[in-house]
């Protein structure tokens, strides 16, 4: 049977990238039959590095059948996974992402969960001596992964290996940092064909805190001025989007790549109690810049609270 290879619902670059590059060390080096899978439509940078790489859209599932063999991929949480997912026969789980709990397994797996920035680096250190058998698009596809979650190197979740693993492969690549850094960006920051829910959904993660349940939305651009002058729209899609998802609020942080801080959507007094409170701002008005907040996973969940 062939094991699907999938990410987490919402698919980033990570997400869209890392499934491609396990399931080719599976099935071309390990001789297991696999395939990679999307829980969604990738956005629009992991559409580009599809398309710069000339990569096959993997197939867009929102189920998983019962025992069917999988590995889970830049996530370990249940809640950005199909509803059944512990009915599948899970087979591995590669992530960087803390520990949440809730999956069950059949038997015995292979769990790898390390301190790096991006997936597709602890990808790269298990493949070993076999990534000089990996295809460019596959090597592609990994430094675009690791450009991607770093946020070419500003992240605070930035590591040693991940910049060097991305340096190495930019080598065998010919590939210049910066210049694909900023075609990654570029392609990240055009949000022009998405309506205001699909933005808040786009790039998103589902967190309680403090018994009230936050859809946390991230949108990483070079053109901030480009998503703040919908602020209006996206302020008036909150409430319908967060009652369709079972949310309380929604939480827009609009994270400026090229000048490292966030701004923060405030539409209510409950944004605003979480602003304060999470990161000692002073809330005047219906935003609220962040500095050196880019991380969602370093700098706003671990923070957040009422």
């Amino acid at each position: 049977m062939t094991t699907l290879v999938f990410g987490h619902k919402s698919p980033d670059t990570d997400s869209t990238g890392s499934p491609i590059i396990w399931a080719w060390y599976l099935s071309q080096v390990q001789g297991i039959p696999a395939e990679p899978r999307l829980l969604g439509e990738p956005n629009t940078e992991a559409a580009f590095v599809l398309e710069r790489w000339k990569l096959e859209k993997p197939a867009i599932i929102s189920e998983v059948a019962a025992g069917t063999p999988v590995v889970i991929v830049d996530t370990n949480n249940p809640a950005e996974l199909p509803a059944a997912i512990n009915e599948a026969d899970i087979q591995g789980i590669i992530d960087h992402h803390k520990l949440v709990g809730g999956l069950e397994t059949k038997g015995p797996i292979d769990i790898t969960i390390r301190p790096l920035a991006c997936t597709a680096t602890i990808m790269h250190d298990l493949i070993g001596q076999d990534m000089s058998k990996a295809p460019m698009p596959v090597k592609g596809a990994m430094l675009s992964c690791i450009l991607s979650d770093t946020l070419e190197f500003r992240s605070p979740t930035t590591t040693p290996r991940d910049r060097e693993v991305a340096q190495a492969l930019a080598a065998e690549l010919s590939i210049s940092i910066p210049d694909y850094a900023a075609e990654l960006f570029a392609a990240k920051s055009d949000v022009s064909r998405f309506s205001e829910a699909e933005l808040l959904r786009m790039d998103s993660k589902e967190y309680e805190v403090g018994g009230k349940q936050f859809r946390v939305s991230v949108l990483e651009t070079t053109s901030p001025g480009t998503v703040l002058s919908r602020k209006d729209a996206l302020v008036a899609a909150m409430g319908p989007v967060a009652r369709e998802d079972g949310a309380d609020q929604v939480l827009l942080f609009v994270v400026d790549i090229l000048n490292e801080e966030a701004t923060l959507l405030v539409p209510n007094d409950l944004v605003k109690t979480v602003a304060e409170n999470s990161f000692g701002a002073t809330v005047t008005g219906d935003t609220v810049v962040l500095p050196g907040v880019v991380s969602r996973k370093k700098q706003i969940i671990p923070n957040l609270k009422l």
